[in-house]
């Protein structure tokens, strides 16, 4: 198993573990306040569609910045340079906006407790059970990414052995998720949040200082990788050699589309945030909210990377007992008294704790509701499904400890990750886009769809990219192709099928077909609220063209 380095242990002392302490008084408190709106499960699973835009739009981004976020987009910096403002300003904000002004309202009025149920509604049992089982599996992987993330970082930094940070820290996602349910897992994302910037902005400024600022880091970087290196778009003409590996068809299809629109669109872990707020209006702002913060956390992942690099030139090669992955512990050590170390290490806790609680949460979700209640033990009282939730919340973090052991072969844990993404999230996603907007997409076609989605995507990658059939220059390059092929495969095969099986009865296409639903009494009163910031078509621009904006310093 591949660990950080030996030489970054942290000097921390009681102080810093005075922090890490009260921190995990907090979390666990959070979940014992939340538990007494635990009634049923849709409190369990849903926090009982209560929640306001606020909350939900801070747990949304909260949900999706854990350790592999931080730890991962920071190596990417470190490896690939300023090109990694692609996985946020295309690779992520136009399909938060997509997801709140287009989506939200096909999920939260079809009621559905789950990103597969509103597969079932639109077309099959088959189709559903497939995604809910591909989407669990996912879920596990991405949750026990989280977990080896944090636990080789708590070993490196803090002397702990790696299976006592594994399971301490198990242990408290389990105890707030199983007690507090979703809405411990939000109110404390919100928390961490505000912690993980905490951590996070002093490492970028006091590693600015230490460079000599942007200008002398340009400088430097520009010396040791060429000029594309600080750019986003150089070098990216097709045929053309950049850091990356990947030319600008593939960013703007793999990434851009494919990639980012399948994880934000069908990721359960994300949807299920917005899924949970008070009523339509709020879960439309909640990935609106949630893209505003986005535009700029790239930046504090971004250049500690650059900074890592230009302090260790050689890191992530052979020359080095340094991986990519450990660009943000090496300026923990380097740059942060105590206290904010504390803080700082109190940062990776909860950016770990943040993102495996997404995942567990929406695993036990959608394994209760939509595999045991719906194909094993059906028509239960509720109560034995909530007792069952929390059961199946205990098997999800111990499975998630077993995958975590798989993402030990990956240097960058990005890599890992944006390839788990290709094979579950961007089938899906193909299916959910073709079926929201062309009636005639037949019922049969959604299974056959995923099946030809995933099966793509993991042939280009194992036999074409791996075995050498193709020459592709990087994983992540490998991951956008993977995804154009899954997406292009799951495509054709949905039409093909359609063309010779029978459409779903148009009767029962209300609502998840784009151009046939029709406003509630309770969407119409909230139309009565003009104010502009509660309009989610301004947030969505808004956000689109401030992440534009941000793009003209990277474009030369």
């Amino acid at each position: 198993m591949q660990t950080l380095a030996e030489g970054l242990r942290l000097p921390t002392n009681g102080l810093d573990y005075a922090i890490l302490a009260i921190y995990f008084v907090v979390v666990l408190g959070i979940g014992f306040m939340a538990r007494a709106s635990v009634k049923t499960s849709l409190d369990f699973f849903l926090s009982g569609r209560s929640l306001p835009a606020w909350v939900t739009g801070l747990a949304f981004v909260a949900a999706n910045l854990g350790a592999t976020e931080i730890l991962g987009m920071a190596a990417t910096g470190a490896q690939y340079g300023v090109a990694v403002v692609h996985w946020y300003w295309i690779g992520a904000i136009p399909a938060m906006v997509f997801l709140g002004l287009v989506m939200m309202p096909f999920y939260y009025r079809s009621k559905v407790r789950s990103v597969p149920e509103f597969l079932l509604q639109r077309f099959d049992r088959s189709a559903h059970l497939l995604s809910s089982v591909l989407f669990a599996f996912a879920a596990i992987l991405i949750a026990g990414v989280n977990l080896y993330a944090l636990s080789i970082v708590v070993e490196a930094l803090l002397g702990w052995p790696q299976w006592v940070a594994i399971v301490v820290a198990g242990l408290f996602v389990l105890v707030y998720i199983t007690i507090g349910g979703l809405s411990s897992a939000i109110y404390n994302e919100v928390l961490q949040f505000f912690v993980i910037l905490a951590a996070l902005i002093p490492l970028t400024v006091l590693g600015l200082k230490r460079v000599g600022g942007w200008d002398a880091m340009s400088d430097s970087l520009t010396k040791q990788h060429g000029g594309d290196f600080m750019t986003a778009w150089g070098g990216t003409g097709i045929g053309d050699a950049n850091p990356l590996g990947a030319n600008w068809l593939t960013i703007i299809l793999g990434l851009g589309f494919v990639l980012s629109f399948g994880y934000w669109t069908t990721n359960f872990a994300e949807v299920q945030r917005a899924l949970s707020a008070k009523n339509l209006s709020a879960a439309k702002r909640t990935p609106l909210i949630a893209a505003f913060p986005k535009i700029f956390i790239v930046f504090a992942v971004m250049i500690p990377g650059l900074v890592a690099a230009v302090i260790v030139p050689k890191i992530g090669t052979p020359d080095s007992d340094l991986t990519y992955n450990d660009a943000i512990p090496l300026l923990m050590q380097e740059l942060l008294p105590n206290g904010v170390l504390g803080i700082a290490v109190t940062g990776l806790l909860a950016a770990f704790m943040a993102g495996m609680a997404a995942n567990v949460s929406s695993f036990n979700t959608v394994f209760t509701n939509d595999i045991w209640q719906r194909y094993v033990v059906k028509d239960k009282p509720d109560t034995y499904y909530l007792r069952f939730g929390r059961l199946i919340t205990a098997i999800g973090v111990l499975a998630s400890i077993g995958t975590a052991f798989i993402a030990a072969s990956f240097s960058n844990i990005m890599s890992y990750l944006q390839t788990l993404f290709s094979f579950f999230n961007v089938p899906m996603f193909v299916v959910f886009i073709i079926g929201m907007f062309w009636k005639r997409a037949s019922m049969k076609s959604g299974v056959w769809g995923l099946v030809a989605g995933t099966a793509a995507a993991m042939v280009n990658y194992f036999w074409i990219y791996k075995g050498g059939i193709i020459d592709i220059p990087s994983d992540q390059g490998a991951n956008f192709v993977s995804a154009i092929v899954g997406f292009v495969a799951g495509a054709v095969v949905m039409v093909v099928v359609t063309l010779f099986t029978a459409p779903k009865p148009e009767a029962e296409l209300a609502g998840l077909v784009y151009g046939t639903e029709s406003p509630s009494p309770d969407e119409e009163l909230e139309e009565a609220d003009r104010a502009w910031y509660r309009k989610p078509a301004l947030l969505g621009w808004g956000a689109i063209v401030l992440a534009a904006a941000c793009y003209v310093p990277y474009s030369f």
